[in-house]
């Protein structure tokens, strides 16, 4: 497969890219660092700096099958009342921007694959739930998520699929970054979580592969719209199950009506 991947330079992207250019695959890696390799150099906040990438890339591959959106930042960190302003907008124009652009930029040539064309965004902390302290994050993944959504249901029926995973909690510098602002501004129950949080990644790192291959496959054609958990849900049976699966809210972001949980209100 030919596979366009931003934020590879660290953590999970990195990984990520890492591996499935290990198995075989194409991968151009897109980051703000200079890459190595097939890739470039894109700040992924700037629309400008990734339609220019897509132009390069459409110049070498004549199509590209998959599409992973994994470039992120978590700062700031605090009380949303305390944080600069600036600060917050710079945080929704990597996270909610950067995936929006990616996608917006490499549709063109996902669309000329000759297979069944994927596009895997990365969620997080705070999107399904609220998450004190990190209101930009939390809010910029939860767009993602809608996101998502919403592509799949304009792409109703047809390539490329696309959903979201959310990787669990894996030891990378945003965790380094929890570390540093302390309890304060983490919050006790951040802090100590990511306290406790094991260095040792490997076994995490390998079932989020895993979850990114099946969405790669031809095994989860036809499953979109879906946020999907790599260490809580189980995907293992996604294959068998997503016909089914398409016809429910499973794995969507919705509001629970009174009547879902066998109680009127009046």
């Amino acid at each position: 497969m030919k596979i366009v991947l931003t934020g590879s330079s660290s953590g999970i992207g990195r990984f990520l890219a890492d591996s499935l250019a290990g198995k075989g695959h194409e991968v151009c890696r897109l980051a703000r660092s200079p890459q190595a390799g097939f890739g470039f150099q894109c700040d992924v906040s700037d629309w400008s700096a990734v339609a220019e990438c897509a132009k390069k890339v459409s110049a070498a591959w004549e199509n590209a099958d998959a599409l992973i959106c994994c470039a992120g930042t978590q700062e700031p960190i605090g009380p949303a009342m305390e944080m600069d302003p600036l600060a917050w907008r710079k945080n929704l124009a990597v996270n909610l921007d950067g995936t929006f652009f990616a996608i917006r930029a490499f549709y063109p040539l996902l669309k000329k694959s000759s297979a069944r064309a994927k596009v895997i965004c990365f969620s997080g902390g705070g999107s399904t739930s609220p998450r004190p302290n990190f209101a930009a994050y939390g809010v910029a993944k939860t767009g993602v998520v809608r996101l998502v959504e919403t592509l799949a249901a304009e792409w109703a029926g047809c390539p490329p699929d696309i959903n979201a995973i959310a990787p669990g909690a894996i030891f990378t510098r945003m965790t380094e970054e929890v570390l540093a602002r302390g309890e304060t501004l983490a919050g006790p129950r951040e802090f100590e979580s990511a306290a406790r949080l094991g260095r040792d990644n490997s076994a995490k790192l390998e079932k989020v592969l895993s979850l990114v291959e099946l969405l790669l496959s031809p095994q989860s054609d036809g499953l979109s719209g879906r946020l999907i958990s790599a260490p809580w849900d189980p995907w293992q049976n996604l294959a068998a199950l997503r016909e089914e699966l398409m016809k429910s809210d499973i794995y969507t972001l919705r509001r629970i009506l009174p009547e879902d949980r066998g109680r009127k209100w009046s």
